[in-house]
């Protein structure tokens, strides 16, 4: 069958990739969209627009009628799902089935048998395929789940059946976590999924994340598109992907590859599908689970292998054999991906909304180095970020010939990605990048919670770096003071001259430095270092400007507030204030003005609903006691006591929407 006019039954950015691939092939696209997304960029991108109901998912976006209503309002013969939402729920496709719509997706059966983690272990097993220990049944109370992870022995992997990105997981170290740990997964699995079924396994200490792509058709030849390695997690929620693995050999690629097409072959699977493994130091794998659906880390696949993973889904989707064989899929050089998440990283990494004061990514295509850029998004400058959906805002994806390559060309993007008006993880992303172990490709999924135990509070400069910024402040504050002499003009006779000696408070210490201009450049000096060269096409009011520091390109982030230059480098944020020797010494004389004291206030980490409040006025708590819990972006955050205390006051209660730093509870 021809396939002439698609709806995605998404939203976001993988609505708008969607969009770009059906674009090429010449067919028109539908988007849905709901109250919050009224003004998103998958409906302007689409030929047309359909709404679907109020905000929130459950009432739109995974509402079955509602998106067969919108389907046939419209006259599309096809429809996409994505990834979350509808993409796995197998009533969705029987649906379409039923109503004559192609889904550009696997088939019902397969959907079923691998979308639910209990069967689809059950049936990797029987295929063949080596498994991690667990309890495959359901579990119905907190008690048994306990009973059942003391059998299984702990580190347990408490997850949900019907989960995927992260949602519904949690990992547990002893009874309490366990109990503690089911009650959260089912809670946050009826909640992204509507199914609260929960099941557990053995968790694997220190491994890797390593996942194959499989690609079939629906007469009976699938193929495996190599490997993706994503192990840069965060609560089990995917950072940072590439591919190929760094820690894959031939053999054991190919061994995966051929036991995911084994297990996709016994499903009698078609479409683009993902099966999870999670490897060992010694490259033993086992079957976690597989995806029934298009990746959010796809990219990676297709720019190592050159194949669009979303033209093959509908080429298939619309009967067409596959044009190429195993034999004809090569991996060439690396990818990375850079999830850029709506969360602060100062915080813990919780979830932020608000307006996209500035959203400027970096260029994409092909770059002068021979390196490639690509970002997948589905926001743009002035948009909103909701507290409904995912805070996903962008795929940053870089390709080089290597590894190392590709990783550098992250970074350089990451330094030339602006975002503001919201916390985001990019300064996270750049730490990852410029951090030896990863460089290294030494990882596992315990990456970021032993490289990072304490959580993130950006990157501390080393002295080079506070050298190459200190001199760049100097720069910025010397082109602006010149500037203000130009605008002011001469007084009289007299004109202020602008000096060259200067004093930079950086990173908790002062720096007396010199700016030198010659025929060769400008140099800056400090003390008895050596002379650096500092040149910048950087002009007032530009909030982004590349500079060449040693003969070191530096991609840096400019902001001025009062009398101070705030400077952003590969996850280095420090705030500098340059003044003329005179100046700088009152300013030593001035006091220090302190934060004020929130230490006996629990105030929401962000904003959200509460979903419970398990403490009242008057009741004595303990260092680590359950607080309250806030529900945001489909995440359940629980709150706990930083110390022993009293509760004095309770200021809110389950069901209320706080903001964030709002006042929940305050102490004695």
């Amino acid at each position: 069958m021809a396939i002439s006019k698609i709806l995605i039954a998404n939203r976001g950015e993988i609505a708008c990739r969607v969009i770009r691939t059906a674009k090429k092939m010449g067919i028109k696209t539908v988007a849905v969209y709901s109250d919050a997304d009224a003004d998103a960029l998958h409906v302007k991108q689409a030929d047309e627009a359909i709404h679907i109901g109020p905000s929130p998912s459950n009432q739109s976006y995974i509402v079955i009628d509602k998106i067969l209503d919108a389907i046939h309002k419209s006259g599309a013969d096809a429809v996409h799902p994505g990834y979350g939402f509808l993409s796995e729920n197998p009533a969705f496709a029987e649906a379409l089935e039923k109503a004559g719509i192609a889904f550009i997706g696997p088939p019902v059966g397969a959907i079923k048998a691998m979308g639910d983690k209990i069967t689809s272990k059950k049936l990797a097993a029987e295929a063949g395929v080596s498994t991690v220990p667990g309890h495959m049944d359901l579990i119905e109370d907190a008690d048994e789940a306990v009973k059942i992870a003391s059998a299984i022995g702990y580190p347990v992997m408490i997850k949900a059946s019907a989960g995927g990105g992260g949602k519904g997981m949690r990992i547990a170290w002893n009874d309490a976590e366990a109990r503690e740990g089911f009650q959260s997964s089912k809670n946050e699995a009826k909640s992204s999924f509507g199914d609260d079924r929960i099941f557990i396994e053995k968790f694997v200490d220190q491994p890797r994340h390593i996942e194959i792509q499989v690609l079939g058709d629906k007469y009976g030849t699938v193929l495996y598109l190599g490997e993706r390695e994503c192990s840069i997690q965060r609560r089990n929620q995917k950072v940072v992907e590439e591919a190929p693995s760094p820690f894959l050999d031939g053999e054991t690629r190919k061994a995966m590859g051929e036991q995911a097409v084994a297990l996709a072959k016994a499903v009698g699977y078609h479409s683009a599908g993902t099966v999870e493994f999670i490897v060992d130091g010694n490259r033993n794998f086992y079957f976690l689970e597989m995806n029934t659906r298009l990746q959010v880390e796809h990219p990676v696949t297709e720019l190592v292998t050159g194949i669009d993973l979303v033209e093959q889904m509908i080429r298939v989707a619309a009967g067409e054999k596959l044009s190429f064989a195993q034999d004809d899929v090569t991996l060439t050089g690396w990818a990375i991906e850079s999830r850029l998440y709506a969360e602060d990283p100062y915080r813990n990494f919780l979830p932020s909304i608000g307006r996209l004061s500035r959203y400027r990514p970096p260029a994409e295509g092909k770059r002068g180095n021979g390196t490639v850029i690509r970002n997948d998004t589905g926001v743009f400058e002035g948009g909103e970020i909701s507290m409904y959906y995912d805070p996903m805002i962008a795929k940053l994806c870089t390709w080089a010939p290597d590894r190392i390559t590709a990783v550098d060309a992250m970074g350089a993007a990451l330094d030339d990605f602006e975002v503001e008006g919201i916390g985001h993880n990019l300064p996270f992303l750049s730490a990852v990048m410029e951090h030896p172990r990863f460089r290294s490709g030494k990882i596992t999924t315990a990456f970021i919670a032993e490289e990072f135990p304490e959580g993130f509070s950006g990157v501390a400069p080393n002295a080079d770096a506070v050298r190459a910024l200190a001199a760049i402040a100097m720069v910025i504050n010397q082109t602006l003071q010149k500037r203000a002499v130009q605008i002011s003009g001469t007084i009289g006779n007299h004109r202020r001259v602008v000096g060259n000696s200067w004093v930079v408070t950086i990173a908790g210490a002062e720096m007396e430095g010199v700016l030198e201009t010659s025929p060769d450049g400008v140099f800056a000096r400090f003390g008895q270092d050596a002379a650096i060269s500092v040149a910048t096409g950087w002009q007032p009011g530009r909030s982004h400007a590349s500079f060449h520091v040693g003969g070191r390109h530096m991609g840096v982030k400019v902001d001025l507030t009062g009398s101070a230059i705030r400077l952003r480098w590969r996850g280095i944020d420090v705030t500098t204030r340059v003044r003329n020797p005179r100046v700088a010494e009152l300013a030593r004389l001035m006091p220090i003005k302190l934060p004020p004291d929130t230490s006996k206030m629990l105030l929401c980490p962000m904003p959200g609903v509460i979903t419970a409040i398990t403490v009242k006025e008057g009741d004595p708590v303990e260092a680590g006691q359950t607080l309250a819990s806030v529900e945001a972006m489909k995440m359940e955050n629980v709150l706990k006591a930083e110390r022993k205390g009293v509760v004095k006051r309770v200021a809110a209660s389950a069901g209320q929407s706080l903001a964030v730093d709002e006042l929940i509870m305050e102490f004695e």
